[in-house]
């Protein structure tokens, strides 16, 4: 059944740009996968801070049924409020809950003249619980965050992690967690993800308290195969671990889940940048690419879509974040040339 509704959804993409550069990347790295894909049926959709400073809201309920309807979806960037605004909820959080995005794929991998090399790296975050449930409280004097773990969501998020480390022929996962000091909360994420590795006797499975993972992170990012993480643990490594590997221009994302997925670059809308069209669309490229793999089995595509993007940097053909002088656009004519 799952499948059925995969292919039937398989040339529908709902595109949210967003704010800042991600009106920039998105629409650029969407020619490349439409020279992939010349069928794809787009639908284009509003979400972000310029949204709810227009609309009050930002994520309006018609952005909603387009990415549901779509099931697909590449969501560029936003900004954010430095402080509590009434009313304003991350629009990217709400997506991934709303969808049931339940698993973040965050890889990092050694592309050419980025970063470190022989980094060929996993994160998967479970996605729609812990601090980020942004259940929050404050009398003006103390402040409340509720950290929530459930083993149903757990056990979700470590089966996909497990699955999808024998899909891509992965041999060893590890355990994230801060169980020592909250055996309770990250206890429970721990003990149920130890429970699910059971079922998986292929892969060598360990744990690691977080903050000696962000250590031998920092230290030897080769050395990790997959990691599997709550939600800001996840969040944290995962960025922590992009250093290594070029950067945020080139960090791609995927939130997968059961009736969903959406394609997200993960670096920020860049205010100081926007508008001069020299934004890096790597991040969304890739991102794109998971979207095939991982979303539209589409694998042989997926992999020429990142070979086009490797062998174009490889060519010197970059943004000037990365010490290039192309523009947004070029890099992506380059890109589709290779195709």
């Amino acid at each position: 059944m799952q499948q059925q509704r995969r292919e039937i959804r398989a040339m529908k993409l709902c595109v949210i740009a967003g704010d800042g550069i991600g009106r920039e990347v998105v629409p650029q790295a969407l020619r490349v996968l439409q020279a992939l894909l010349p069928a794809l049926q787009v639908v284009e959709a509003e979400a972000g801070w310029d949204t709810f400073c227009q609309q009050g809201t930002a994520l309006p309920a018609a952005t909603l049924a387009a990415a549901r309807d779509c099931g697909a979806v590449i969501f560029g960037a936003v900004s954010s409020p430095a402080h509590k605004v009434a009313g304003y909820r991350s629009p990217i959080v709400q997506l991934r809950r709303e969808l049931g995005c339940h698993a973040n794929l965050r890889p990092t991998l050694s592309l050419p003249g980025c970063g470190a090399d022989g980094i060929d790296l996993l994160i998967v975050r479970e996605n729609t619980e812990d601090l980020y449930i942004g259940e929050e409280q404050s009398d003006g004097d103390t402040a409340t965050a509720i950290k929530r773990i459930t083993r149903a969501a757990s056990q979700r998020v470590a089966q996909s992690a497990y699955q999808l480390a024998l899909a891509e022929g992965r041999q060893r996962l590890t355990i994230v967690h801060k169980a020592n000091i909250l055996p309770l909360t990250d206890g429970l994420f721990r003990d149920v993800a130890r429970q699910v590795a059971a079922a998986y006797p292929q892969l060598q499975v360990d744990e690691l308290l977080v903050d000696t993972a962000a250590l031998k992170l920092a230290q030897a990012p080769q050395a990790f195969d997959v990691l599997l993480a709550p939600n800001l643990y996840g969040d944290i490594l995962s960025d922590l671990a992009a250093a290594f590997g070029g950067g945020l221009g080139v960090a791609a994302s995927l939130n997968l889940g059961e009736h969903a997925a959406i394609a997200e670059p993960v670096h920020g809308s860049a205010p100081d940048i926007a508008g001069q069209g020299i934004a890096n669309p790597v991040a969304s490229l890739l991102s794109l690419a998971m979207l095939l793999r991982h979303w539209w089995q589409q694998p042989a595509l997926a992999a020429r879509l990142e070979q086009a993007v490797r062998a174009t940097l490889a060519a010197g053909t970059r943004t000037p974040d990365l010490g290039g002088s192309a523009s947004t656009a070029a890099y992506c004519d380059a890109v589709i040339g290779r195709l």
